[in-house]
């Protein structure tokens, strides 16, 4: 009978009669050791503590039966040998690469037919790392290097997948062994050097393995319903079918909201309130709701973001417009609308992530909640976000847009000074963006976080270019891909156009959350176009909103500086240091994509006139 607390010391004290210790305890010498080449599969269950806390009982019952089945026929049939559970997994041993991976296909059918039938949150998962190589044999346990690759490769598998080595990769056959993907080299913990893994999965012409989290999990659903008149004046109900399209298609243009069609949401154009019918048939994670009133050429909204999961409004505004601004010219009204939902989703979120433990969080909770906790300016918060992103692409790493925000957070850990090791952080910041791309190549969040990595870590702001006029190509409301593709224009020193598409980016979403962010890139453009006192405006309000961020202080020293107020640039360069002690001007230029162009050698001598060491 499989018994998961068996181990070295376990088995000596069965053996002796004394129990285990430290220091007193029998040396290495006493028990028969050798070494050799064996491969190693570890398979840990996904969850286990929510599984064990949701239903202990018959969590209990499942696993035992789960692990009794892989020792008594997993384990002969492969020729494998268990050598320990490891609370919730094993740690198996077979003498043949071919053989673990069958295995590996095996444990996973096991738990796919006991999952059969179950709900998704109770369903076992296994995931499993295989990595082979020398191993020290020590009694009846196994140590060494090759014991620590195979744990941490199962960390980089999604449920119910198999992640190997590139050791393991060499022994098979791809079609005949197994379907095999190549994840790139990948940074595993407590592991100096990036290891080369692959995904596998049974043999045959479909996918290695489906990927667990689908389009409907990594964003936040929202159903628009049509508005009701308070009139009832039939020729006047036709204003909420246009308000109710008008906004569905600008909340469309968001690249983290899912936004269901009016014509599935025309059938709750009376039911406003049933939230949880809404729910039910639209799937639908937030509604949209409201009622108005026409007075010639004007228009009275009232309109509700309501929970569909809790019922509890979120979000609620009234407001009087002209008809023709909400459906004519720039329609800003409109655009100022979206960027409050957005707003007031994302903070929900957060308090959300803040209230309630990961696991039972949804895919887009954690993915909202981390685009605006990077962005916060915190250190803590930035270290937050960052775990948040981890848990997202946990659950799904074939979606672009986790890995394009977190491509992201690694250029914002550049810009704050934050990055212990730029080398590795660029590495990062270009896999997380082709992943991404890999995913969609059409997604514009993708391609504009790609075109960040080249600017900023490449150095190649031609290719960057490019990234940015395919996205607004794709999504010309793409707000940020307007700001990074003028601030590209404006470390080339190219300030008309730097200023136009900063512009255009900020009339695109003039009620951001991260409006401090468009605030602090739009004086960096007027720093191109020698607008010296409008970036120096524009760093004002950006550092009201953020007092954290560090690339906004060096554009508020640099105006400063340049228009002759010495004084308040010193002043501004003696707290930029108190928040980035280790900047210098080799360091700013080194990181810097200015630095291949004039206007990084004139901002960078006014940052050292102002105060910043050599």
């Amino acid at each position: 009978m499989f018994d998961p607390l068996h181990s070295l010391t376990g088995r000596w004290q069965k053996e002796t009669g004394q129990g285990p210790t430290i220091f007193g305890g029998p040396s290495l010498s006493a028990f028969p050791q050798s070494r050799a080449v064996r491969t190693l599969l570890v398979a840990d269950i996904v969850e286990s503590v929510r599984l064990f806390e949701g239903n202990e009982a018959d969590t209990v019952t499942r696993c035992v039966a789960i692990l009794t089945e892989i020792e008594a026929s997993i384990v002969p049939r492969y020729e494998g040998r268990l050598i320990k559970g490891l609370g919730d997994g094993v740690l198996l041993e077979f003498r043949q690469v071919a053989a673990a991976v069958s295995a590996a296909f095996a444990i996973q059918r096991i738990c796919q037919a006991d999952n059969r039938g179950r709900p998704a949150e109770r369903q076992i998962m296994m995931r499993i790392g295989i990595e082979t190589g020398d191993v020290l044999i020590l009694q009846e346990n196994v140590f060494g290097h090759c014991v620590n690759l195979a744990t941490r490769l199962a960390t980089l598998a999604g449920p119910g997948e198999t992640v190997v080595s590139a050791r393991v990769r060499e022994h098979l056959t791809p079609l005949l062994d197994a379907d095999i993907e190549d994840l790139g080299e990948c940074y595993l913990k407590h592991v100096s050097k990036p290891i080369r893994a692959f995904r596998v999965g049974p043999p045959g012409p479909r996918p290695v393995i489906a990927d667990p989290l689908g389009y409907q999990d990594i964003l936040p659903a929202i159903a628009v319903v049509p508005f009701v008149s308070r009139d009832p004046t039939p020729e006047h109900h036709f204003a909420g079918d246009v308000l109710a399209e008008e906004l569905i298609r600008d909340l469309s243009c968001s690249p983290d909201l899912r936004v269901i069609s009016r014509l599935s949401t025309g059938a709750f154009r009376y039911r406003g309130h049933e939230v949880d019918a809404i729910r039910a048939h639209l799937n639908s994670d937030f509604v949209l709701s409201g009622t108005y009133v026409l007075r010639d050429a004007e228009i009275d909204v009232s309109a509700d973001l309501v929970e569909a999961i809790t019922g509890r409004m979120v979000w609620s505004v009234r407001f009087r417009a002209s008809i023709a601004s909400l459906i004519e010219g720039t329609r800003e009204r409109l655009l100022q609308l979206v960027r409050e939902i957005r707003a007031a989703v994302m903070a929900r979120e957060v308090e959300r992530t803040r209230g309630e433990a990961v696991p039972t969080l949804k895919s887009y909770s954690l993915l909202m909640a981390s685009i605006a906790l990077m962005h916060r300016g915190s250190r803590d918060d930035f270290e937050e976000a960052y775990q948040l992103l981890q848990a997202v692409i946990e659950r799904g790493r074939r979606q672009a847009l986790p890995q394009a925000w977190l491509a992201h957070w690694y250029v914002l850990r550049m810009q704050q000074g934050w990055s212990p090791d730029l080398k590795r952080d660029a590495w990062q910041a270009q896999e997380c963006a082709k992943l991404a791309l890999d995913a969609d190549p059409d997604c514009s969040l993708a391609l504009t976080i790609d075109g960040l990595v080249h600017t900023h870590f490449r150095r190649r702001l031609d290719i960057a270019q490019e990234r940015y006029d395919l996205a607004v190509q794709h999504n010309p409301s793409d707000s940020l891909a307007w700001l990074l593709k003028g601030t590209m224009h404006a470390f080339k020193g190219e300030g008309r156009l730097a200023v136009d598409n900063t512009h255009r980016a900020r009339m695109l979403s003039p009620l951001d959350p991260q409006s401090y962010y468009y605030d602090s890139l739009a004086g960096t453009a007027c720093l191109a176009a020698e607008d010296w006192a409008g970036a120096l405006r524009l760093a004002a309000r950006s550092l009201r909103a953020n007092s954290l961020h560090t690339s906004t202080w060096r554009v508020a020293a640099i105006a400063a500086w340049q228009l002759g107020r010495h004084a308040e640039a010193r002043d501004i360069a003696r707290k930029l240091l108190q928040l980035e002690p280790k900047l210098t001007i080799a360091r700013y230029l080194a990181r810097s994509p200015a630095a291949l162009f004039k206007t990084g050698q004139v901002w960078a001598e006014a940052l050292r006139e102002a105060g910043v060491p050599p």
